[in-house]
């Protein structure tokens, strides 16, 4: 069986345990595969990801419990890299890469998707006349053009604009012109052969009800044969696997059969059924 969680952040970026920590956490849950995806080197922009230093202690402590515990678990180096950080992150030593869009640019100003509800609603108002479509169209374009990256394999979240949305403040789940530009995106990232990650973080800190992405999109992407995995984007140790089984369910009611797994050799699609 396979258990796995890629999206991983420690005490280096915005998470609040050490590696260490986490890595026997999740050796207790059961997990097989545990890779580590600290925010990659975005200063000034954000405030939460790895600082230069951050980063080379970050890449020790991972390479020194990968060691310690190889017996155990399989465990990868990786990182989130930012849309605005890429020029920042070198990828010699990575084993993965998550891409991720948390800020648009507006005019010369970076303003983050995923704040607070209070930043989003100021966001559209001040700067998208109060027209969520706008605002979502611009959002989409940045991880369309990620999706390009050679780098990366998986794009994170990729309706973090949504993460307020729980209760449809903004905009209907099943909004036509809404769905038509994500789905827009969606081709694109498929197109790129890239991997679109299954996403349940929002649901531990009490954002959302349901992961990234929504349930239509979901549908939209195995419908037109998108490659998934799951992960957690995990930043404690106790919600290492925060709403698998539930997530599970609602990807196989989806019509997936198979899902996406880290191997030495790369990435690799299995059965979903071999997956807890």
């Amino acid at each position: 069986m396979i258990k796995q969680n890629l999206h991983t952040h420690s005490i280096y970026c915005d998470g609040k345990n050490t590696i260490e920590e986490i890595v026997l956490s999740a050796i207790e849950k059961g997990f097989t595969i545990l890779g580590f995806s600290g925010h990659g080197y975005n200063r000034p922009i954000d405030d939460y990801s790895m600082t230069r230093e951050n980063t080379k202690l970050y890449y020790s402590d991972v390479e020194y419990v990968k060691n310690k515990y190889k017996d155990k678990i399989k465990i990868y180096l990786g990182i989130e890299q930012d849309y605005f950080g890429r020029n920042f992150v070198n990828h010699k030593f990575l084993e993965y890469i998550i891409g991720s869009v948390h800020f648009i640019k507006v005019g010369n100003e970076y303003k983050p998707v995923d704040l607070s509800s209070d930043v989003t609603d100021y966001i559209i108002k001040e700067y998208f006349n109060g027209d969520f479509l706008s605002y979502a169209k611009l959002y989409y374009e940045e991880v369309k053009k990620m999706s390009y990256w050679e780098e990366v394999d998986i794009i994170g979240h990729i309706d973090l604009l949504m993460k307020f949305n729980d209760d449809e403040k903004y905009i209907k789940f099943n909004n036509y012109d809404y769905l038509n530009i994500a789905y827009d995106c969606i081709d694109t990232i498929i197109k790129n052969n890239k991997i679109i990650e299954v996403n349940t973080g929002a649901i531990s800190r009490g954002y959302r009800t349901s992961p990234y992405p929504h349930i239509k999109l979901l549908e939209y992407i195995d419908k037109n044969n998108g490659k998934i995995c799951l992960n957690s984007d995990c930043h404690e140790k106790t919600n290492l696997d925060c709403y698998y089984e539930e997530a599970l369910k609602i990807i196989k009611q989806c019509g997936f059969d198979k899902m996406m797994y880290l191997s030495d050799n790369g990435f690799v699609l299995q059965n979903i059924n071999l997956f807890k």
